[in-house]
């Protein structure tokens, strides 16, 4: 594909700038790791339950990594005191006059007991699964899976063990965390592990074909699962926000995102500006963090000029260091002959500008109005507005620090400011879109967060989900998931880049080998698949596990997990891989405002199929399951379910992988077409005839819409 080869060189022309960075970084990590003592020694430690005799020393935040914002969750006393209550709970009670003065403490000063003392003095990263000290490799995959989600150099604020988001948690607190290594090392296959929002509820007898691990996060009655009552409940240590692929411990990096970035840019150029080549154009976007911090590394592999804003200088040096941000600038001046440049030059580049995304919304508008150049042909935003009040969006009319001091101290005065930071950026975006430049929501709830400030994003005459602009499911990708396509990965367990290729080369065979004999639409989206693992490699998208993801239908799937699993069976591939998706797909969803915003008869704020998914997955042989109230655009505003299964070679593992993957796909595909999506119809019609036991309740869409006028008017 061209653009992936305009990109290379542009990632070629800087490897010297980033080359030094990367370096430094990994010094930094080096020096850590050696300073925490021996990894095996400490995971035996890890896996021996909390340290309680003696006590580690309480050592607080550590200076040297990002931390959460400050959460105000305005408990009362009885509140309070209940939740320093749940917290002791989890020691002996001659320690609790040691702990309770200090989980007080952190509790008032942070807006939750996050129990530092216990953050373990360790390398945290994804060992190679032989290093566990387990009963089961099922069990030692979920441990390497754990630890790569909470390795700094992956996770957004590791000490209060948050991956992406801003609030995707892992645990609620630390001793969750000792529990569960301890449970998974002492589990044997006849066991399964409960795990209720961060809390190991215990291990239970189960079958050997039952999951090992079931999760469920953030399980609230609807009529309490406002975004207060989630503050409430999260710092009593009760419920918690899994986000999607943290509360599965499933989260691969920010490449998990790359692809389906690359995907919806590539995608947006050929429905918007009727070209794939998108060499010169400009895509202005905002994040840099877990998940928007795909956007630079996918820009430059689509060929366009990136340029993100981001307000917090440590991910955005973050993502430079990590080679996946080319330049940075806080010159606005500069940063606008970048872009003027960039376009002429047709030039591949990912500019970072540190600094807000309204300022630079309005320095764009200043210049179509002075010059009558409008510099920019696509725009989205990717701040967390799921979390808008706590640290997913910061208003342009403060600095971080002051910003982070208002959400503390006052937050209505946050949330008026935020209001009017909205109104300002949806007034900038509308002008440049009058003008002929074309706008998306990503998923974060930017429009519903903007709407709910009172911005000109109204659509006339449109439903619940619809506005000014589309969803970028409703416009762009929505049709790709209803072929089946979705964000399919796997975890290469033994921690070995030379599996991770191996498997590379073995998923770009099967895509190659299936694409031959589909259809021409189908075909399009194999053939950017194909491009996009071939060259994956190429593009060190690796930060922590070795990962590795792409976007394939049922049949692509299934036949990657089974060459796969046959690798491991003759010793291609050393040790077992995990697969998984992201929740972000065909049928692991139901989110009326992203992944179901394009279904239209109504059922778009119904969760039968997340619900059912996870089901599902859980009897047709995963070897964990996930179920998250929450995740993506917001608490209360989605439900979602996950997996993973671990591959290990056997036909057992084969034969769980293609019952299970099977149904993980036509569960959607099927739920799209009884909604009135031809593309599903069409999907899961070639499905039935290719699987005989699959039968599905086809619809009979009216023919004639005057049938309903003439009824109705009766």
């Amino acid at each position: 594909m061209e653009a992936l080869d305009t990109g290379q060189r542009a990632l070629g022309r800087t490897f010297h700038l980033t080359f030094i960075f990367r370096l430094a970084a990994l010094k930094r990590f080096l020096h850590f790791c050696l300073a925490t003592g021996n990894s095996m020694s400490t995971l035996k430690e890890l896996c021996g339950g909390l340290p309680l005799d003696p006590l580690p020393p309480n050592r607080g935040r550590d200076p040297r990594v990002p931390h959460a914002p400050v959460r105000t969750p305005n408990l009362s006393p009885q509140e309070e005191r209940l939740a320093l209550r749940n917290a002791l709970r989890y020691f002996p009670s001659s320690l609790h006059s040691t702990l309770a003065s200090e989980f007080a403490q952190e509790l008032r000063q942070y807006g939750h007991i996050y129990m530092y003392r216990f953050c373990p003095p360790i390398c945290m990263r994804a060992y190679p699964i032989d290093e566990y000290p387990c009963r089961t490799r099922q069990a030692a995959a979920i441990m390497h899976m754990i630890m790569n989600n909470l390795d700094p150099a992956v996770a957004q604020f590791p000490q209060e063990l948050v991956t992406y988001g801003g609030n995707g948690q892992v645990f609620s607190n630390w001793a969750q965390f000792w529990l569960v290594l301890h449970y998974l090392s002492d589990m044997s296959e006849e066991q399964t592990l409960v795990m209720y929002s961060g809390h190991p509820l215990g291990l239970f007898p189960s079958l050997s074909s039952s999951p090992r691990l079931v999760i469920t996060n953030g399980m609230v009655i609807p009529n309490y699962s406002s975004r207060g009552d989630y503050e409430k409940n999260f710092a009593m240590g009760v419920t918690m926000y899994g986000q999607m692929t943290a509360g599965s411990y499933c989260y691969i990096g920010p490449q998990g995102i790359v692809h389906g970035t690359l995907l919806t840019v590539l995608n947006a150029g050929r429905r918007y500006l009727s070209s794939g080549d998108l060499a010169g154009r400009v895509f202005v976007t905002s994040g840099l963090g877990g998940m928007s911090g795909a956007q630079a590394k996918a820009a430059v592999i689509a060929g366009c000029v990136g340029v993100i804003a981001e307000v917090d200088e440590v991910p955005l040096k973050k993502r430079h260091e990590q080679g996946w941000l080319i330049e940075v600038t806080s010159d606005l001046e500069h940063c606008i002959q970048r872009i003027r440049d960039s376009k002429k030059s047709k030039m591949a580049l990912s500019l970072g500008y540190h600094g807000n995304i309204v300022d630079l919304w309005e320095r764009l508008v200043t210049e179509y109005e002075s010059t009558g150049e409008r510099l920019v042909d696509l725009g989205s935003d990717q701040t967390s507005l799921h979390n808008p009040f706590s640290g997913g969006y910061y208003p342009a009319s403060l600095s971080l620090q002051q910003a982070s001091q208002l959400m503390a101290t006052d937050p209505t005065r946050f949330r008026t400011a935020v209001h009017e930071s909205l109104r300002r950026q949806v007034q900038a975006i509308n002008k440049l879109a009058d003008a002929g430049m074309f706008f998306w929501d990503y998923g974060n709830a930017f429009l519903l967060e903007a709407q709910r400030a009172g911005a000109e994003v109204e659509k006339t005459g449109a439903g619940k989900t619809e506005f000014r602009y589309p969803s970028y499911v409703q416009d762009i990708m929505g049709d790709i998931f209803s072929l089946g396509f979705g964000p399919f990965r796997w975890v290469c367990t033994s921690a070995d880049p030379r599996d991770l290729a191996q498997t590379d080369d073995i998923a770009a065979a099967v895509l190659e080998d299936i694409s031959a004999s589909v259809s021409e639409r189908v075909r399009q989206q194999y053939n950017d698949n194909i491009s996009w693992i071939r060259q994956a490699g190429k593009h060190s998208m690796v930060v922590g596990s070795q990962a590795r993801i792409l976007y394939s239908d049922q049949k692509g799937r299934v036949s990657i997990a089974l060459a796969i699993n046959q690798a491991i069976a003759d010793g291609r591939v050393s040790a077992p891989v995990v697969i998984s998706r992201d929740h972000h797909d065909v049928s692991g969803t139901d989110s009326p405002f992203r992944e179901t915003s394009n279904v239209y008869d109504g059922s778009a704020f119904c969760a039968d199929m997340a619900v059912q998914n996870f089901v599902g997955d859980a009897f047709r042989g995963a070897t964990w399951v996930a179920l998250h109230n929450g995740g993506g655009v917001g608490w209360g505003e989605v439900m979602n379910g996950g997996f993973g299964l671990v591959l290990d070679g056997s036909e057992e593992a084969a034969r769980r992988a293609s019952m299970m993957l099977n149904w993980d796909v036509s569960n959607g595909v099927a739920r799209r077409c009884w909604s009135g999506n031809a593309n599903a119809y069409d999907t899961i019609q070639r499905t039935m005839e290719e699987h005989s036991h699959l039968r599905v309740t086809m619809p009979f869409p009216v023919q004639d819409e005057h049938v309903l006028d003439r009824a109705l008017q009766g």
